[in-house]
């Protein structure tokens, strides 16, 4: 066989192992899958094409004959340019197996809703080494897979995506803040798992006000429509002129 027909036949390995990938992926996209069996798609479809690159792109070498001439070298070598290598590319090879953990155990999975090191966000991607976590301004926080597989998050989300929206208004010290409670706990009596207590009194009173959402965006959604109905509630209370 010759180097052009080995060269098309990898060339093609390649296009099909590409039309597949894009094949699964329109078929992911079209029919809702849990988080934790997209997690696992991401990860092995990075790995196997991977290898695919690699193992093509060592057969295509040794298709040239001056690199077939000097492969007993290379073989025989082989150990000792296994070592360099192992030590020159550990941190990497560590983010990868971390990786393949992240995966299977799943600590964390795509669309989580995570803090890590302070910042909260959203899971948007668990590469090969890497995993990208979107905040509320729309940054990244890149984090090493090893790193993350080591360290402490917390993922609010990885029972379920059920969460709280969260308003807090500030009301005088003067005022009643019992008549208050009261009130804002008859405004929100239909949300489930609502709930309306006074978080601290440094300053001007602050009154939290909880309620049970389905997943982040309804809670976000939640949150602007509680913020008017307790300026309404509290305007009519005579709390604010």
């Amino acid at each position: 066989m010759t180097f052009w027909h080995r060269l098309i036949g990898a060339a093609l390995v390649f296009l099909l192992v590409w039309l597949l990938a894009q094949l699964v992926d329109w078929w992911l996209a079209r029919r809702p899958v849990p988080p934790e069996v997209a997690t696992r798609y991401r990860f092995l479809r990075r790995g196997i094409t991977a290898a695919i690159l690699i193992i093509g792109l060592f057969s295509a070498l040794l298709v040239i004959p001056g690199v077939r001439a000097v492969a007993g070298g290379l073989l025989a070598s082989s150990a000792v340019f296994a070592v360099i290598i192992g030590f020159a590319s550990q941190r990497t090879l560590g983010n990868f197996v971390a990786g393949m953990l992240i995966a299977i155990s799943q600590p964390v999975r795509l669309g989580d809703r995570v803090v890590y090191g302070g910042e909260e966000g959203v899971v948007e991607e668990i590469g090969l080494t890497y995993t990208f976590i979107r905040t509320h301004d729309r940054a990244r926080i890149v984090v090493p897979n090893e790193k993350l597989a080591s360290d402490t998050i917390r993922n609010a989300s990885i029972r379920g995506k059920e969460t709280n929206a969260e308003v807090t208004v500030q009301v005088p010290l003067t005022a009643d803040l019992g008549a208050v409670v009261a009130g804002l706990r008859e405004e929100i009596a239909d949300e489930p798992e609502g709930s309306v207590f006074v978080s601290s009194i440094d300053g001007p009173a602050r009154v939290t006000i909880l309620a049970g959402a389905a997943n982040e965006d309804a809670a976000a959604h939640l949150e602007r429509d509680l913020r008017l109905r307790a300026h309404r509630r509290l305007r009519a209370l005579g709390v604010w002129g």
